[in-house]
């Protein structure tokens, strides 16, 4: 297991690593740094001046090496856009996102499960149909349109929450929902065919011939088994509401990575673009390597294999 576990963990560093050399070089690519710092109507004198003070004049290599070299130190580069320390500005907002995807995966764990629940207890009747389409409609929608319904809805027709901001857990409600929605239908799904699996199995129908009702069963037996591979697709859906954090923040003006990320885009601030881009990698690798290891301890032919 150890052996497992060293062997997927040095996988993920060199994925994450990979994340941010691409990264860093298609950033530089698409922009011109020293440019973007100095404004569209300095003079090229001027743009100079800052390439040179920025160490920008070096070639593309020297400079991921050197990022790199100051990533593995803790220095994470200075903002151009805050005129301060990275490490600082993602310290400031981390907060803020990670309270926002704990509280999206609560959402979904809230609404999928119990959904894939009653549709495996009930499989091709209209609840079933009714889980699945509940699931597609979440699927389909994107998190932009949703976020702007739930604020006209709950933020303007009907006042019931705060629609901007992170002061309280009142602000979290709305963007919660709106960014775990988007994971309702995957684990929806994979509760529902865990469940129909279990239902169907050997040990169940003994149960059922001594006398145990359905609620009985689901809740001694047959849910305990068929959530084990959904505990390790809620891992993955936690690193991927970091990255999919960005539009939620955005559209409800919450101060965390997600808007952080966008308001460095927009102002070419490529050092704190490519911290947080190596972040979400870093959380959304280490969060698949939780999945595995899950996966290995739950099933042993993982490991053997």
């Amino acid at each position: 297991m150890l052996k497992y576990i060293l062997l997927r963990g040095l996988l993920a560093i060199a994925v994450a690593f990979t994340v941010s050399l691409a990264a860093f070089f298609l950033l530089n690519a698409a922009t011109d740094p020293a440019q973007a710092i100095a404004g569209e109507d300095a003079t090229q004198e001027v743009v100079e001046t800052i390439r040179a003070r920025y160490g920008l004049d070096q070639p593309l290599p020297v400079r991921y090496a050197q990022w790199l070299g100051g990533v593995l130190r803790g220095d994470f580069g200075e903002s151009y856009y805050w005129h301060k320390p990275v490490a600082e500005l993602v310290a400031e907002r981390a907060g803020t996102t990670i309270t926002l995807a704990l509280s999206a995966l609560f959402v979904t764990i809230l609404i999928a499960i119990p959904l894939g629940a009653f549709a495996a207890l009930n499989p091709n009747s209209w609840i079933d149909r009714v889980a699945l389409g509940v699931a597609v409609s979440a699927q389909a929608v994107p998190n932009f349109w949703l976020g702007l319904i739930m604020i006209i809805l709950f933020g303007v027709m009907m006042p019931i929450f705060p629609v901007s901001g992170d002061d309280t857990w009142r602000h979290f409600v709305l963007p919660a929902f709106v960014l775990g929605a988007s994971s309702v239908p995957a684990v929806m799904r994979l509760t529902r065919t865990g469940l129909i699996e279990v239902m169907g199995a050997d040990y169940i129908r003994t149960a059922r011939s001594k006398g145990f009702r359905s609620g009985a069963l689901l809740r001694r037996h047959a849910l305990r088994n068929a959530l084990l591979p959904v505990i390790s697709v809620l891992a993955v859906q936690l690193g991927q509401k970091f990255g999919g954090s960005v539009i939620t923040e955005s559209i409800f003006a919450i101060n965390g990575l997600g808007r952080l990320a966008l308001e460095s885009i927009l102002g070419a601030d490529i050092p704190t673009v490519q911290m947080l881009i190596f972040v979400f990698a870093i959380v959304f690798v280490a969060m698949n390597l939780v999945a595995d290891i899950l996966n290995a301890a739950l099933d042993p032919r993982i490991r053997i294999g």
